[in-house]
């Protein structure tokens, strides 16, 4: 077991992890056990009822936001002539075609979410190996491969506060909630759409308890345990 420090052994002191709270509680605990300089970011991590190995269970999704992340999102656009043109005009920090490219396979990745053109999706491809791992990759279900004129949308939706959310290999889906210097109504608007949007994501192949558990925490704080129906109450 890691070692952990003291200031963090203070923190998990003020919470019971017999117990499952509910939402509201939870958020203000998060930031009660916030111990270190930064503005930590609250995280979600919820334990899915489902197969990951089964191709008709896979869940994956949008959550929009509505106070955002409380962060700077850099946008990157595959794109080239007008479109890359139009990428820029729309507020893309960066937009090209082979030197974003050949930048790329160099180690280049200072971005946050990358969007391409239908067209460059061909020469995207051989970026798999890269931005896949990260979660970087363009990808139709995520809205990040979108037509020239829906850019300008599209750049815009990422920077107010458009999360992506999959599901991994253990079954189980992290996303960010918002900072932790946020108040408690603004995260639990945030949680309340992503439960809604996770909810909107359910497989037709998913059989039985859909969601099995629910944890948040800061960047560096315990995790807190949700009351599971509490939780999903905050969904639209």
């Amino acid at each position: 077991m890691a070692h952990r420090g003291k200031k963090y052994q203070e923190a998990a002191k003020l919470i019971d992890n017999e117990r499952k709270y509910p939402p509201e509680e939870a958020v203000e605990l998060a930031k009660k056990a916030c111990y270190v300089k930064f503005d930590e970011m609250v995280e979600l991590h919820i334990r899915m009822g489902v197969d990951p190995r089964a191709s008709d269970q896979q869940v994956r999704g949008i959550a929009s936001l509505p106070h955002g992340l409380g962060k700077t999102v850099r946008v990157l656009v595959f794109a080239q002539g007008e479109a890359m043109k139009a990428a820029l005009e729309a507020g893309a920090d960066y937009a090209g075609a082979d030197d974003i490219i050949k930048k790329i396979e160099d180690g280049w990745l200072d971005f946050d979410v990358a969007i391409a053109t239908p067209d460059m999706m061909p020469k995207v491809a051989k970026l798999g190996r890269i931005l896949g791992r990260r979660g970087l990759m363009p990808n139709p279900k995520a809205s990040t491969v979108v037509p020239p004129q829906d850019l300008s949308r599209a750049i815009s939706e990422v920077r107010q506060g458009k999360v992506e959310f999959r599901l991994d290999r253990t079954a189980i889906i992290h996303l960010p909630l918002g900072k932790a210097s946020f108040d408690k109504d603004k995260l639990l608007e945030n949680l309340g759409a992503i439960m809604e949007a996770i909810m909107n994501a359910k497989p037709a192949g998913v059989k039985g308890q859909y969601i099995a558990s629910i944890s948040l925490c800061t960047t560096m704080g315990p995790g807190i345990k949700l009351d599971l129906g509490a939780t999903l109450a905050l969904a639209g």
